[in-house]
């Protein structure tokens, strides 16, 4: 039981990332729709932001998992 709820924790990191990655989306559209100019620079850095966002709900997935296979 006590194993679930850890894994099920492990995986809330993404619920993190969503809502991370979905602000950081926003502010560069509004970021974009002010300075079109500066769109490459805006959507370097967003993709990078957006990348190490998504990989830190990756790792909760293998913790998750790791929870599962090992102390389950």
């Amino acid at each position: 039981m006590l194993v679930a709820i850890g894994a099920a924790v492990a995986v809330f990191t993404g619920i993190g990332a969503g809502i991370g990655i979905g602000m950081a989306t926003g502010k560069a559209v509004d970021a974009i729709a002010r300075q079109p100019e500066a769109e490459s620079k805006i959507s370097k850095s967003l993709l990078l932001g957006c990348a190490l966002a998504e990989a830190t709900a990756v790792y909760g997935f293998v913790i998750g998992l790791l929870i599962i296979f090992f102390l389950g």
